[in-house]
């Protein structure tokens, strides 16, 4: 699987229900914990005083990223992306020796 850099903002359409809102979270860490078990969600973190998320995705494609992994996402409607394609750098003390 190719890795990808994601960027993401989640923006809460004015006069959504707290109900849908929490019912949305909810969905959203089981199938983040459904993706991960994949291996589809490598790491996710947010920025320290942000409301946003970055996280490492894989998928075989930019294709399947969107339309199978980021697409399934509860909040997918209510979020703004930026995806970056990663490839390893040589210097990169995490690479395999295969990488080499």
């Amino acid at each position: 699987m190719r890795e990808f850099l994601v960027e993401i903002t989640t923006t809460v359409p004015e006069g959504t229900s707290q109900d849908e809102v929490d019912r949305r979270r909810a969905a959203e860490a089981v199938r983040a914990e459904e993706l991960a078990a994949t291996g589809n969600l490598g790491r996710l973190w947010r920025p320290v005083g942000e409301l946003r998320s970055i996280g490492v995705w894989r998928a075989a494609d930019e294709v399947e990223l969107h339309e199978k992994v980021l697409g399934t996402l509860p909040l997918r409607p209510w979020m703004t992306l930026t995806v970056t394609p990663l490839e390893s750098h040589p210097n990169d003390p995490g690479r395999g020796d295969d990488a080499r």
